[in-house]
């Protein structure tokens, strides 16, 4: 049986924590940033975690983490 490979774009979007939670960046904080307000590009700085429903999926595109 052939080596898993690694996804490499989900290798550049997550990372993992100590706990064995995903980390990933927030959406719409790219450009086009005028219409939206303060706060809105205040709230998406920050980093967050991968919802349970997605984890499954992220992991298996991250066999050798």
């Amino acid at each position: 049986m052939p080596k898993l490979k690694t996804h490499r774009g989900a290798a550049k979007r997550f990372t993992f924590t100590g706990s064995g939670k995903i980390k990933r960046r927030k959406a719409f904080k790219n450009h086009i940033l005028t219409k939206k307000n303060a706060k809105r590009c205040r709230n998406l700085r920050d980093a967050t975690l991968v919802s349970s429903a997605d984890r499954d999926r992220v992991v298996a595109m991250l066999p050798n983490h």
